[in-house]
């Protein structure tokens, strides 16, 4: 059994904002794999479902961004899920929009979600995919910049980020992460 989760924030407000493509490859997956988010327990909203003869669970923690942790650990925890079949997707400020990094291992870099999934997983050894939403110009302050929305001329790196960073979780399904690092790192 895998789990795959993106981080976010909940609400309307939120919805099509920076800091919510985590949010935004779950709901592709959802689609894509014909998944239906719709159990709502250990602080999120998540679905089941079988794809290429692998269980997995497609999760949205409902704790806003800073407590991510707070879902993630629980739902792991009841399904006897190991870190090795985890992976998180979330927003990377270091990264130019479209671009993704994936990697087995790290600190936070600063994002508050991963650092409650670190404190709560208790390691810093699990599967991500950090999606590239670029750095603020002008002088923004950052919480306002991730918590905005994206430009015009930014959604179709964006929605390419999203369908390679939902093909990444699907070959993830059938081959080693590294392997997936291997063939997303590149592009």
């Amino acid at each position: 059994m895998k789990l795959i989760a993106g981080l976010g924030n909940p609400g309307r407000e939120y919805e099509a904002t920076r800091h919510n493509i985590g949010f935004m490859v779950i709901d592709e997956l959802s689609k894509r794999w014909n998944i239906p988010l719709n159990q709502q327990k250990f602080k999120g909203i998540f679905g089941s479902g079988v794809v290429n003869g692998e269980k997995v669970i497609l999760l949205k923690p409902l704790t806003y961004m800073n407590l991510s942790g707070e879902s993630i650990r629980p739902l792991l925890d009841y399904y006897k899920i190991e870190v090795a079949d985890f992976i998180v997707l979330y927003d990377d400020l270091d990264l130019p929009v479209g671009k993704l990094r994936l990697r087995t291992k790290g600190s936070a870099g600063g994002h508050n979600g991963i650092k409650s999934t670190i404190a709560h997983l208790g390691t810093q050894e699990f599967n991500r995919i950090r999606m590239g939403i670029d750095r603020p110009k002008h002088g923004m302050k950052v919480v306002d910049y991730v918590l905005g929305r994206f430009a015009a001329e930014e959604m179709s790196e964006v929605q390419h980020s999203i369908q390679k960073s939902a093909d990444a979780c699907e070959q993830w399904l059938s081959a080693p992460f590294l392997q997936v690092m291997n063939t997303f790192n590149g592009q």
